[in-house]
């Protein structure tokens, strides 16, 4: 008997239809990927773009309709149907190779473009119906996706549910037919309408939109900030601005101060966040007093103070931060001058701290330093939070026994540290690092803070 003889289940044969209709496309793809498009014309080839394009759009409205259907399964299976101990959101950042936040992304999205179930009664429709059906027909990009959702958050509060949908309704109909600049040119418009009829934007407004983003650091070491900073905030910023006028707070006194404004905005901001660390009236964070904490080897400091000394000294590779990103050394020796914030030097060879410098002794806050230097994030294999947003994991268990120094202690994200502690993941010390199974495989140590680890070929046999 053939498999299309067989008798499936509801499940297996819904599971057999959409997986042959997916092939038939992938099929279909392989066929394009081998066309000959050498002699069609440049106004073919802009069709096929076009048609492309669609296919691809309609592919990511079909990709929030599976995010939907995780998150609220009509099927009641839901977790159930996954191995023991793994979450839908999990597997989806593994699966499909992308971030913890694309997922929560891809996830809210979806409850607002997907139809609502409730616990009683019928289905409700979507929450944002023009934008779902523009998105469905494969009409929009992401760009006008993202567009459009930002538009509609940042009406005024006090917008009528009639003014929400009128708005979503203008904005999707300028999406199909415009790009995404145009849009939000719409969306500004029509906010700033509704708020002149109702009055002035309210605190509640303003709390909304407050928002400060501190983008990956580029290859030359900056980051571009860029967010919404409420009045109160642009009061401070435009007072410490000033300040920092021609001929004051420059960053070497014996040069004449060739800053343009820009440049003297960002160095007052630099003075600013100074001050406020070095006042130590931040408080703590996980059991550390608020500072900078930067970890380095013997080698590459003592090169870098004779680097500062010696132009013939080449200065060494940055250090590392616990928020995971990179501090030129030479940057590191002038911080130093003005304050003692924590720095954890390491042996070149192995994982055994030569130096703790600190301000205060606190024996938790020196386990953390501890695992900021050897760790630099969580451990778990492919996380990527940085170790100012660990908590400490005993390895040995302390419930079990185990003890309470740094090399019994490791970083987890609180999310990866709630997994181990339910059962989820066991974990292991291994030369120095902590390796974790799931249970499906033999125990990994985590690269991801590691970049010198990232260079090795991935199919290379270990």
């Amino acid at each position: 008997m053939s498999i299309s003889d067989e008798v499936l289940l509801p499940q297996e044969a819904a599971c057999a239809a959409v997986r042959a209709d997916l092939d038939l496309i992938d099929a279909a793809y392989a066929r394009l990927r081998a066309a000959d498009t050498d002699m069609v014309g440049n106004a073919f080839r802009i069709e096929i773009a076009e048609r492309l394009e669609t296919q691809h759009r309609v592919n990511r409205g079909l990709s929030y309709r599976m995010f939907g259907e995780i998150e609220q399964p009509i099927d009641s299976l839901g977790e159930a149907a996954l191995p023991p101990g793994t979450r839908a959101g999990d597997l989806l950042r593994q699966r499909l190779r992308i971030t913890r936040g694309e997922v929560r992304r891809r996830f809210a999205l979806a409850a607002r473009i997907r139809p609502r179930r409730t616990l009683t009664g019928p289905t409700l429709p979507p929450a944002l119906p023009e934008l779902a059906a523009a998105i469905e027909d494969g009409d929009l990009g992401e760009d006008h996706i993202t567009t459009i959702t930002k538009a509609l958050d940042h009406l005024p509060a006090k917008a009528t549910s009639a003014d929400h949908e009128q708005a979503e309704h203008l904005l999707v109909a300028n999406a199909r037919r415009q790009d995404s600049p145009f849009v939000a040119a719409v969306g500004r418009t029509i906010a700033d309408t509704i708020a002149e009829r109702l009055g002035q934007y309210s605190d509640a407004d303003r709390a909304r939109r407050r928002t400060l983003s501190l983008g990956p650091q580029q290859l030359d070491g900056m980051s571009r900030v860029s967010g919404y900073v409420d009045p109160e905030t642009r009061a401070y910023l435009e007072a410490i601005i000033a300040a920092v006028r021609p001929g004051h707070h420059l960053p070497d006194a014996d040069t004449p101060d060739l800053r343009n404004e820009g440049q003297r905005a960002h160095d007052a901001l630099k003075v600013a966040l100074r001050h406020a660390i070095e006042s130590e009236k931040l408080g703590t964070h996980r059991g550390v007093p608020v500072t900078v904490i930067v970890s380095t080897t013997l080698t590459e400091l003592d090169q870098a103070v004779h680097a500062t000394k010696d132009r013939a000294v080449a200065m060494p590779a940055a250090a590392r931060t616990g928020g995971g990103s990179q501090l030129p050394l030479r940057d590191l020796i002038r911080m130093a001058a003005n304050s003692i914030h924590y720095l954890a030097v390491f042996d070149d060879h192995s994982n055994r701290p030569l130096y703790l410098g600190r301000s205060k002794r606190i024996a938790t806050a020196d386990h953390r330093i501890i695992c900021h230097a050897r760790d630099r994030g969580c451990t778990r294999p492919n996380c990527t939070q940085p170790g100012y947003r660990c908590e400490v994991h005993h390895c040995p268990g302390w419930a079990g026994g185990g003890r309470t120094d740094a090399d019994a202690l490791w970083f987890a994200c609180p999310r990866d540290h709630a997994a181990e502690t339910n059962g989820h993941y066991t974990t292991t010390p291994s030369n120095g690092r902590l390796a974790w199974s799931d249970g499906n495989g033999p125990p990994e140590i985590n690269h991801a803070h590691h970049p010198d680890e990232l260079l090795n070929d991935p199919d290379d046999d270990p």
